[in-house]
């Protein structure tokens, strides 16, 4: 350990020049110290000062990436482009290139410079990453590199990538009386008001804070959700008891422009402040179950199936655009079971015990 610490001593001014260099020439020194085990120590010391120095500086790790290969700002001119021709969503594009500006920094290279066999061990290592249980990080990369290929017209290398089998796993519901009391643990009329009126009209977090006032329409008894998920517009009923929160909470926070006022750069509130709202109500409760911000959506389109509501007219209230994706909740309401019988005795009111007469 001595010699160790003698090193670590004589090096120590250059671990301080190190800190100062620019990012690239900083991990080129990081990966040369990793080839003398005699400098383990100095490598994580470095490592940490590295990770302090890029957290102050504040660059994300888009810029680091575009920083270490200048060609990766062409890379997300182009995906920029390409999510604006496909009117996607902007989490989406974000999404993606988060995920590839991670790969581009971990390999020092864009994907098509890689080896087809680094790029599987790089994916293996995120599938059994102890951090990601489910699996989220490998499933992201995967997704971000078959666009990535597929944008550039390397359509076998996206082919070659690992197939991802869609979760089996089924929507957490929230029963009657689990939902009262969520409902009533807010003690901000704003949080009661925002928690009740997604399950009320089965609102995704992004179109809750999308809401304009002028979306409520209280004399007809409708909510209009513009520019959703497949930028599509749909109208929702808007529930009578909801109306009457919705008049209260109006009357006395008074917001301006967008129902839900916040501290986003627009105005707006913010998805991340919603799910924040669910959390510390949850705390206030006895649920037990692990639930999110979205199962109020999922508890929404349950009991509406359980009341009698037809899935077809339930897929355009959640705004799906495949019945495919409407139908997971078949398997968890809990519908009526009606005896089998023949439409043609209903036709004409036949008695059920006529024929033994």
């Amino acid at each position: 350990m001595g010699y160790k610490l003698r090193y670590l001593v004589l090096c120590l001014p250059l671990l301080i020049q190190i800190v100062e260099l620019n990012p690239p020439t900083r991990i080129a020194v990081r990966f040369s110290f990793q080839k003398y085990p005699i400098f383990s120590i100095i490598v994580r010391l470095l490592t940490t000062k590295i990770n302090d120095y890029e957290i102050k500086s504040g660059s994300t790790i888009v810029e680091q990436a575009i920083v270490l290969v200048p060609e990766f700002e062409k890379v997300v001119r182009r995906l920029e482009q390409q999510v604006t021709l496909r009117g996607q969503s902007t989490s989406t594009l974000k999404n993606y290139i988060r995920r590839i500006a991670l790969f581009v920094v971990h390999f020092g290279k864009l994907p098509e410079q890689i080896d087809p066999e680094e790029i599987n061990e790089y994916l293996v290592s995120l599938a059994r990453d102890p951090k990601s249980p489910s699996r989220s990080s490998f499933k992201h990369m995967v997704y971000g590199l078959r666009y990535y290929y597929r944008l550039l017209g390397m359509n076998k290398s996206a082919i070659a990538l690992p197939s991802l089998k869609g979760d089996t796993k089924l929507p957490v519901i929230l029963n009657q009386s689990e939902l009262k009391e969520l409902l009533a643990a807010p003690s901000l009329l704003k949080q009661r008001v925002v928690l009740a009126l997604i399950y009320s009209a089965g609102l995704r977090g992004q179109e809750v804070i999308n809401l304009k006032i002028s979306d409520i329409d209280f004399e007809r008894k409708t909510i209009h959700i513009r520019q959703s998920k497949y930028k599509k517009d749909r109208v929702v009923p808007l529930a009578g008891s909801m109306s009457v929160g919705l008049k209260k909470y109006l009357a006395a926070e008074n917001p301006h422009l967008w129902l839900f006022n916040g501290k986003e750069p627009d105005g707006r509130y913010s998805v991340k402040g919603l799910s924040w709202v669910m959390r510390e109500n949850l705390k206030k409760t006895s649920i037990k179950k692990e639930v999110s911000l979205h199962s109020l959506r999922h508890s929404y389109a349950t009991h509406l199936l359980e009341q009698g509501l037809n899935i077809v007219t339930l897929k355009e209230l959640l705004g799906h655009a495949d019945i495919t994706t409407t139908m997971i909740y078949l398997h968890v309401a809990q519908c009526p079971l009606i005896k089998p019988h023949s439409p043609l005795d209903t036709l004409y009111n036949y008695p059920k015990n006529a024929d033994k007469v």
